[in-house]
């Protein structure tokens, strides 16, 4: 069984870019809620209960279990390790990453074409999902996006940075507003600020 993550920081930490009531909402209840559905899929497997969400995803096409439990495990699993990540390169006592700053800018040219081309993907990305910054199999940074809860752990892929695109994580504050959420959100990522 697998519990979920406490944040390192108050609900409130990420104002004025997003508010208190949707991080409570957020985190206590959809990412809660991820957590538990996961627990419920994977007690039926003993042999899957000792090993992390990250490990279980990483391996998913190795499973032979029920496809819909697999699916069940990719939604719920998913879930629980996107939303690990996103809390995790948002906590306000992050420090620049200047090795990971440094290799943005050698793969984008600059931080700003990168943002742009990371803006320009969660713009135009349909539905739900999550935009990804990665590093590939062969060591190389990606930005893609995945529908749904999809993980690029599944890809064999290392995600480095994530943005929610769902609707729960922004619509109290921004409604329909979908760009202002995502450029609002940059201000949080300390670890690729210059």
């Amino acid at each position: 069984m697998i519990e979920l993550n406490k944040l390192n920081y108050n609900y409130d930490a990420l104002e004025p870019y997003i508010d208190a009531t949707t991080m409570t909402i957020h985190h206590d209840k959809h990412h809660q809620g991820y957590v538990d559905n996961y627990n419920k899929v994977i007690n039926k497997y003993p042999e899957l209960q000792d090993k992390t969400v990250e490990e279980v995803l990483t391996n998913i096409n190795t499973l032979t279990i029920d496809p819909a439990d697999k699916q069940a495990i990719i939604n719920q699993g998913g879930g629980v390790a996107n939303h690990n990540l996103f809390w995790q390169i948002m906590d306000p006592t992050n420090q620049t990453d200047t090795v990971l700053l440094e290799e943005i800018k050698k793969t984008f040219d600059t931080l700003e074409d990168f943002k742009q081309k990371f803006t320009e993907v969660a713009t135009k990305h349909f539905g739900s999902g999550w935009i990804w910054l990665i590093r590939n199999q062969n060591n190389v940074l990606e930005i893609y996006a995945l529908p749904n809860q999809d993980s690029p752990l599944s890809l064999g892929h290392q995600p480095l940075l994530t943005l929610d695109v769902w609707e729960h994580a922004y619509y109290l504050k921004y409604q329909n507003k979908r760009v202002d959420y995502i450029n609002n959100w940059w201000p949080l990522l300390k670890q690729i600020q210059e």
